[in-house]
């Protein structure tokens, strides 16, 4: 039973912990990195390394998600995003770095919500989905609980195989007072392709997640320095202890089901290569990155960083974020070689490492390692 602590009289809360919090322990055994496996799985989908990139036109355009299949992870866009509303989303992302450098955090948010209100163009969407897909690397795309069934349709139909089904907070049923409410069961029993939903915070609203037919359950409100949903709403959710959670409802819903299992994506608190092999050491499957991946030559936002949570129309939940410093190709930046001693280069080259310093050679297997906490 996790720790329960007194915040005051008759009110408590749980005790939980954040990524910085723990540490991986070395056991007994160490091997060579050259025996190590990084492969992931999800559904009928293998993919090298367990990367699945964050949905944000800051990181991903349709020749980032081709790249980023091709060398062995998942690149998602974002069905709600430039790509599906502008015919020339390389000159609006170019404003919206403009107005980043120039004016102000503000200015450019503003000015992507200005752009998020032209609406959605399905000849566009199908075009950004078709580069990828004639590409022949596996296609993913995010749609909100929102849009979802409007527009599912029109991705299954341009050749998504993957759908991303992703909110800042999200659960199993979304009520609203007007309108059908989305029932997630019911959605994703009626599609043949598979679903990754999130995000969760919880054990509960992760089984809920798993009991909707969800293929994969996204953990994690995408935390980095550009999101600012704690300070909006005041909902944070330590990671550390959040996937852990998450990994205890996947194995109690296994016994349930007799042997349905479902993926865990780690979603945010991710800065350094360390917090990668911590997420997964939690329980995590596969981790989806977004900032970690701003200062790549191919990046779309040219080293400015923000959530689809910015362009809301009334609440922004994502600052434009500049980071400053080199910029490395893709393939460099996931495998190094690496000159930078801080963990932000070579990212999946040193999971490996990490995995073969404490002996083991696979995913899974790097789940059990043994954990301290750090007090």
């Amino acid at each position: 039973m996790r720790d329960l602590v007194e915040i005051g009289m008759n009110r408590t809360a749980m005790r939980a912990y954040g990524l910085d919090d723990v540490e991986i322990v070395p056991s007994r055994r160490t091997r060579s990195s050259k025996d190590v496996s990084l492969a992931w799985q999800i559904d009928a989908y293998r993919f090298e390394i367990p990367l699945i990139t964050h949905p944000t036109d800051a990181i991903v355009s349709p020749g980032t998600a081709v790249r980023v299949g091709e060398l062995g992870g998942l690149g998602v866009l974002n069905a709600e995003g430039l790509w599906a509303r502008h015919a020339d989303p390389e000159e609006a992302l170019l404003r919206v770095v403009q107005a980043a450098e120039e004016e102000d955090g503000d200015a450019a948010v503003k000015l992507l919500q200005e752009l998020h209100a032209a609406p959605l163009r399905v000849d566009l969407l199908t075009e950004a989905i078709r580069t990828v897909r004639e590409s022949g690397v596996t296609v993913a795309a995010r749609v909100s609980p929102q849009h979802a069934q409007e527009l599912t349709p029109d991705l299954l139909a341009a050749g998504v195989e993957i759908l991303i089904l992703q909110g800042t907070i999200i659960s199993a049923e979304h009520v609203e007072r007007d309108g059908e409410p989305l029932n997630l069961k019911r959605f994703i029993a009626d599609l043949d392709v598979p679903v990754i939903a999130g995000g969760a915070g919880d054990y509960r609203t992760a089984m809920h997640l798993m009991r909707t037919g969800a293929a994969g359950v996204i953990v994690g409100f995408g935390e980095s320095h550009a999101t600012t949903t704690n300070q909006v709403l005041g909902i944070g959710v330590p990671m550390a202890s959040a996937i852990a959670d998450a990994a205890a409802a996947r194995r109690d819903y296994l016994d349930e089901t007799g042997g349905r299992y479902v993926h865990i994506i780690a979603d945010g608190s991710m800065k350094h290569s360390g917090d990668i092999a911590k997420a997964i050491a939690c329980g995590a499957d596969a981790v989806m990155l977004g900032e970690s991946l701003t200062n790549a030559d191919e990046a779309p936002g040219q080293g400015f960083y923000w959530t689809a949570a910015a362009a809301h129309p009334s609440l922004p939940r994502s600052d434009v974020f500049g980071f400053s410093g080199s910029s490395y190709d893709l393939e460099t930046l996931l495998f190094g070689p690496s000159s930078n001693p801080f963990g932000t280069v070579n990212l999946f080259g040193a999971l490996r490492r990490a995995m073969a310093k404490t002996g083991y050679s696979d995913l899974k297997e790097f789940q059990k390692v043994g954990l301290t906490v750090r007090r």
